[in-house]
């Protein structure tokens, strides 16, 4: 099949492929960007129901926007998925929407990015669709009853999905306290796994402003790579989850949810907590996150540990390749929706340099070596 040219291809329309959308059309660069949904926002209009953001308005615009709510609002998950929309359209970004990027890979000259039925050719290409797409669960789901309901985190919408009778949500991070307040108001609820510490204030009162200031500042400003103590905090922030935010224990308790150990295993079809103990329950939530999925990235830009090797998220040793909105790409907030704007623009002004492209590099290594007289 032909292929169609751009300069630069975004493979993902989220909250990051827009902003590197904005960035580039500011540059007046001919790009394209493949949403693999059929509608841009779906990302968000797939997650559960009563999901609300946990950043306030003020925080929630991407650049060259404001976001259309009072600044100390927490958006729900229709509100931002609208406003990504919105945003999209009144830039007139150039999104294809329900195209599945099936291979990213380099023919020497250019990259290839390839859906199932369309072909395009750039030499440059900004991944901004992110990795952890793959649903984790332990290898003993498999082994729990017919008769256990079993929905990850990412096909859990509401509690009307669950049957009769009790509720292990294994997961204990911002998901699955979410759920497990939810689920608790018609279920007996238990909530598996370690506690991950918590916000020690109410993030939606007002006189909790200034302190939510002086963090965003903080994840901004404070802990990036630049920082010694962002370079101290970097790996941790990428083994673990982080604290709960908006639920705190007190507000599980109140509600009746019971905190219990890991989840170990599977014991006559029901699931087995690290104690020994036995949950007798008809349903089980994973909130056990997800994998990289990289496999379509036919491309040597990985290291040991399956993560891209980047350097705020310009892939030195793939010249023209770059990423966006990875977690602590540059700072903290480099995976939250405040933080890609910062993120696109600087990987923008690299790609507009100048020779920073696969087929830029080799036309200049050719150019070097006609300069110079032959080898007598």
């Amino acid at each position: 099949m032909p292929a169609e040219r751009f300069d630069t291809v975004i493979s993902g329309g989220g909250q990051a492929g827009l902003a590197m959308g904005y960035q580039l059309s500011r540059l007046q660069r001919s790009f394209v960007i493949l949403e693999a949904h059929q509608n841009i926002g779906d990302s968000w209009r797939l997650r559960w129901d009563s999901l609300r953001l946990f950043t306030p308005a003020r925080y929630d615009a991407l650049p060259g926007s404001r976001f259309p709510a009072p600044g100390w609002s927490y958006p729900s998950r229709d509100e931002f998925a609208d406003y990504l929309a919105a945003y999209a359209a009144e830039l007139a970004l150039p999104v294809r929407t329900g195209v599945r990027v099936r291979r990213l890979s380099h023919d020497g000259d250019r990259y290839l990015v390839e859906s199932a039925d369309q072909r395009f050719e750039a030499d440059h290409v900004v991944v901004t669709s992110g990795f952890d797409r793959l649903p984790t669960l332990p290898a003993f789901a498999a082994e729990l009853d017919p008769g256990v309901r079993q929905l990850h985190a990412a096909d859990y919408r509401a509690p009307s999905q669950l049957r009769d009778g009790g509720v292990l949500v294994v997961g204990a991070g911002n998901s699955g306290a979410d759920i497990a307040l939810e689920v608790s108001r018609d279920h007996r609820t238990y909530l598996s796994g370690r506690h991950p510490g918590q916000v020690p204030w109410r993030i939606d009162r007002r006189v909790a402003r200034p302190l939510t200031r002086m963090v965003f500042f903080a994840f901004s400003h404070v802990l990036t790579v630049k920082t010694p103590i962002g370079r101290k905090a970097r790996p941790q922030a990428l083994a673990h989850s982080g604290p709960l935010v908006r639920i705190k224990s007190s507000d599980l308790a109140a509600a009746g949810v019971e905190r219990v150990p890991r989840t170990a295993g599977v014991r006559d079809g029901l699931p087995v907590l690290e104690d020994g103990r036995v949950a007798n329950v008809s349903n089980v939530v994973w909130c056990t996150g997800f994998r990289p999925d990289t496999s379509w990235i036919d491309l040597p830009v990985f290291g040991a540990d399956g993560a891209p090797e980047h350097g705020r998220g310009i892939v030195r040793g793939q010249p023209g390749l770059y990423f966006l909105g990875l977690l602590f790409q540059y700072a903290l907030s480099s995976s939250m929706i405040h933080g890609v704007g910062r993120d696109a623009e600087y990987i923008a002004r690299h790609l507009a340099a100048g020779g920073q492209s696969a087929r830029s590099t080799r036309r200049d290594t050719r150019a070097e070596r006609a300069r110079q007289p032959e080898a007598r």
